[in-house]
């Protein structure tokens, strides 16, 4: 799994060697476990994303999976192929990753930018070459 920030693969290997054997669950598998079952459920995820973000003051809309949907939208704001990113996310198809995709203004006009100053160098370049 590609990591957005620089930092997560340090936060993820404190986890796992640090952390986590500490909770003495050394046969259990999951990567996140619960002190109740093998690993920590969607409800339960859910349940705590929402009081946190209750206690926070943010919008009701957001949701736990909308972390899912901001890790494909830094993908794709960072450059990374279309087609890597569906299949970061396990997509079957690209219209599914499209959904997810909510890119900002600002890379909405920096792309706009970066296309229209392409297109106008080349303009210009072929306009210089006919005067020469």
């Amino acid at each position: 799994m590609l990591t957005v920030f620089d930092w997560t693969s340090d936060v993820l290997d404190e986890w796992f060697t640090e952390v986590r054997p500490l909770l003495g669950v050394d046969g259990n598998p999951a990567a996140w476990p619960s002190e109740r079952g093998r690993r920590v459920g969607n409800q339960r995820l859910n349940s705590r994303f929402a009081a946190y973000r209750d206690a926070l003051g943010l919008d009701t809309g957001l949701d736990f999976h909308s972390l899912r949907r901001s890790y494909v939208t830094h993908l794709i704001e960072a450059g990374h192929d279309a087609r890597f990113v569906q299949e970061q996310v396990g997509h079957e198809h690209a219209s599914t990753t499209s959904i997810y995709t909510c890119v900002s203004s600002d890379y909405r006009t920096r792309t706009l930018r970066r296309h229209l100053d392409a297109v106008t160098a080349a303009g210009l370049a072929t306009q210089r070459a006919r005067q020469a």
